[in-house]
């Protein structure tokens, strides 16, 4: 990808993170991103094309990584499901930005083709999630539990973290503003957070029977 090409990319993110993407034109990118019109629509034809890019780009490589733990043979499925927690986990604080687009800004944009880009995204990395799990029961690592509702529970929890940051600023005593410390300081404690939670959740030794 070219620089320019990705500069547009990352100005179109920020700008659809603070703006929305209706309320963000494409003469805005170009004066945000100092470049002419014309060079907008010679990469991408169009804003929903534009938006089209930076979704592909962005979730290309969480689907890469998914597909290669879903198949690889040396890790347990324990171990398959600290790396998800790792991926997801430096993904969401690593870009933030993109995951607000996905997720707050979705139900405001307009487009039917982009909403389903985004829908089809979302329902593609739970099937390998889903994958993962599902090989962990058949090993009988896991107990039966509710996929779909286990994998809300991991992206929420990230989110609301990610999203409530002046809280955690406080509760954490770290500076405002610092999003540096704050990862820091936060990302290793929700990892091993939740990879504790969700041994105690999926164990098949805590299968008390109830599902």
């Amino acid at each position: 990808m070219s620089e320019k090409r990705l500069h547009i990319l990352e100005v179109a993110e920020q700008l659809f993170y603070e703006k929305g993407f209706e309320g963000t034109s494409v003469r805005d990118i170009a004066n945000t991103a100092s470049v002419n019109l014309a060079m907008i629509s010679y990469y991408f034809g169009s804003k929903e094309k534009l938006l089209t890019a930076l979704v592909e780009w962005r979730a290309g490589y969480i689907q890469g990584v998914l597909n290669e733990l879903v198949t690889d043979e040396t890790l347990d499925p324990f171990e398959k499901i600290d790396r998800l927690v790792n991926l997801y986990t430096d993904k969401i604080f690593n870009h933030s930005r993109f995951h607000c687009i996905m997720t707050t800004h979705l139900p405001t944009i307009q487009s039917e083709k982009i909403k389903q880009l985004m829908t089809d995204i979302k329902l593609r990395n739970l099937d390998n999630i889903r994958r993962i799990i599902t090989e962990g029961q058949k090993k009988g690592f896991f107990r039966k539990v509710d996929i779909e509702l286990t994998v809300a529970s991991i992206m929420g929890t990230i989110t609301h973290i990610t999203s409530s940051k002046p809280l955690y600023y406080k509760i954490y005593g770290i500076e405002r503003n610092n999003a540096e410390a704050y990862n820091k300081k936060i990302a290793p404690k929700l990892k091993t957070h939740l990879k504790q939670l969700l041994r105690t959740h999926l164990d098949i030794k805590s299968d008390t029977g109830m599902l």
